[in-house]
């Protein structure tokens, strides 16, 4: 996932090598932005297209090699079910989308570069200082999600050998599970939801959970259980055996402690992950664990910085791509107001002219 990213990778489609203003920018740039947008997640893919709509100058910089946050880093073929305007849409359609939106102001795109640090400048500007150069703006809104993120692995002696050849932390491509006998490890919503996406796939659905409650939706986990998927509970993995491949999985009750082998040609571990906001902690934005504090107009403590999406830290926390949409776009338009005192930081509906 990356240190600066929200919730990435293939942009799903999108030549933006036929656009030139809009592919990849040079490592340094000496050239000032009204607005760069660190992590090109959907959240910031969504303020790059409404900072247009501000005619605003925008930058977009993510240490990904592709946009699309999460979305595409982890499950680009899992369908999203609360994005606004679908019913339902897989991630990777999605990113194509947001894309497409963004893509038609031409913002500067500046991917596989990894923000470093923010240094402050006398005329009120900001010098944004990553691993590959350096870019000059009025103003940055930071959405960069959860940050960088690893998931958290299976914990079982001896199954390092199998990762990415039979064991997975994530789905990129729902072929490698076709016809085979899978496992499930998990109770939250990547779990339940890739026993629904998979089935069909898959000739056998298996999904153990350390307890009896699931932590997914109540909607999600309804789901699952009308289909033909076995669910077990409460179970945990004792040992996973095969000889280049997974071929057996022995699991336990973690209460009567009875052990049973089941055969498999392939196990998806989904545990959660491991977030760490990395070097954002050095940058002098005030901080509540691991999200940068905001006011009710996404301001930070820094002049001109703000942050939206999964990393802003309000009251109530809502990781919600629809919510992180609206952070967005009063992040921007705050942000063009900071710019451009003149301008109002309410710039009319959509469909008028701003």
């Amino acid at each position: 996932m990356d240190s600066v990213s929200d919730g990435g990778n293939a942009a799903a489609g999108v030549d933006l090598t036929a656009n030139p203003s809009a592919s990849s920018a040079a490592a340094s740039d000496d050239e000032m932005y009204d607005c760069t947008i660190i992590g090109a997640g959907p959240t910031g893919l969504f303020g790059a297209f409404y900072a247009g709509m501000r005619t605003m100058k925008t930058k977009i910089i993510d240490a990904l090699p592709e946009p699309g946050g999460q979305l595409t880093a982890l499950y680009p073929e899992k369908y999203i079910f609360d994005a606004p305007g679908y019913p339902k849409i897989l991630a990777k359609d999605l990113v194509k989308q947001l894309m497409e939106q963004a893509s038609q102001w031409n913002p500067a795109l500046c991917l596989g570069e990894r923000v470093l640090s923010l240094t402050s400048v006398a005329d009120g500007t900001w010098v944004i200082n990553t691993d590959k150069g350096h870019h000059f703006t009025r103003s940055i809104v930071i959405a960069a999600g959860v940050g960088a993120f690893a998931p958290n692995k299976l914990g079982v002696a001896g199954t390092e050998k199998y990762e990415g050849n039979g064991l997975y932390y994530f789905v990129k491509e729902k072929a490698a599970f076709k016809d085979k006998d899978l496992l499930i490890v998990g109770g939250g919503d990547s779990a339940v939801d890739w026993a629904i996406n998979l089935n069909g796939v898959a000739r056998s659905i298996t999904l153990i959970h350390r307890r009896d409650e699931f932590r997914a939706h109540e909607s999600t986990v309804n789901e699952m259980r009308s289909l033909p998927v076995t669910i077990l509970t409460p179970y945990e993995v004792r040992s996973i055996e095969g000889e280049e491949r997974p071929e057996r999985v022995t699991i336990f009750h973690n209460q009567t402690k009875e052990e049973t082998t089941i055969p498999v040609d392939a196990v998806l571990v989904n545990v959660g992950f491991k977030a760490d906001i990395g070097p954002i902690r050095e940058w002098g934005l005030a901080l509540e664990k691991r999200g940068i504090l905001v006011n009710n107009k996404m301001e930070t403590n820094l002049p001109g910085i703000f942050a939206a999406g999964d990393i802003a830290a309000e009251e109530i926390k809502m990781n919600l791509i629809a919510t992180g949409y609206g952070q967005a776009a009063m992040a921007i338009n705050v942000a063009k107001h900071h710019v451009d005192p003149k301008s109002s930081i309410f710039p009319g509906h959509s469909s008028e002219k701003m």
